[in-house]
């Protein structure tokens, strides 16, 4: 099973909402994935550097709004060393609603999932309402 920790820039309800949908889809599908807020299990403000080892050792994947991780020499380093894989969502900036960010990940959920078998470590950015790049 896959752990997809959506992190605490989101709202912990997407999480909770998301992971009852998967374990309806979970019945069905070859490949199991559990959802998890990273604000329920780590606890509020909890800091990238005490939760990313452990989704790493987890081979889990983070959803996250927060480009820091990508741009920040010492979080880069971080979630390449434990092999996590990460998906930014790139706001625009007045920032997402809460029913635009929940439209976002929806639109996304399939890709995310098959490209959450991709080889770890990796990072996929959502640009915008269409684009993805893979980030290095």
């Amino acid at each position: 099973m896959t752990k997809i920790y959506i992190d605490e820039n989101f709202a912990h309800q997407l999480a909770e909402g998301l992971e009852i949908f998967q374990q309806h889809l979970n019945q069905k599908e070859k490949h199991q994935f559990q959802v998890l807020s990273i604000k329920q299990v780590f606890g509020q403000g909890a800091l990238d550097e005490d939760w990313i080892p452990v989704a790493g050792r987890e081979k889990a994947i983070v959803i996250t709004q927060d480009l820091r991780i990508q741009t920040t020499r010492h979080q880069y380093q971080l979630y390449k060393e434990h092999g996590l894989g990460v998906f930014f969502f790139k706001s625009p900036s007045n920032g997402y609603t809460f029913w635009e960010m929940v439209e976002q990940v929806i639109k996304r959920w399939t890709e995310i999932k098959k490209k959450s078998k991709s080889k770890r470590p990796f990072a996929f950015r959502y640009k915008n309402k269409s684009q993805i790049e893979e980030l290095k």
